[in-house]
């Protein structure tokens, strides 16, 4: 089935929170959008899974194996299989991620 999402409108912000939208999923992986409310996170974690992150709005703060990375619109970062990550938004961001199944 072929499907159109236009990734900055396809999710909407909330007041005070993370929200997500999963738009694909399968063996060989998942993608899903996320929109951050200013002050909102996802805490440290590990993914069994390479994943990439893009953000398509805003600016994200991503830590990974411990080192900030401040990722802006259009940029992109690749968070290693099980490798500590986490999510922070300064400011309300949006994102696509992409986890690759291997």
């Amino acid at each position: 089935m072929v499907k159109k999402i236009d990734v900055k409108k396809g999710i909407t912000y909330s007041t005070e929170s993370v929200v997500s939208k999963q738009i694909m999923n399968s063996k060989a992986g998942s993608v899903t959008l996320f929109a951050f409310a200013k002050g909102q996170s996802l805490s440290e974690h590990t993914a069994p899974f390479d994943a990439m992150a893009q953000v398509t709005e805003g600016i994200g703060k991503f830590t990974i194996g411990g080192k900030a990375n401040r990722v802006s619109t259009g940029e992109l970062i690749i968070m290693p299989a099980n490798v500590t990550h986490a999510v922070m938004a300064d400011e309300k961001f949006k994102m696509l991620l992409t986890m690759i199944r291997g």
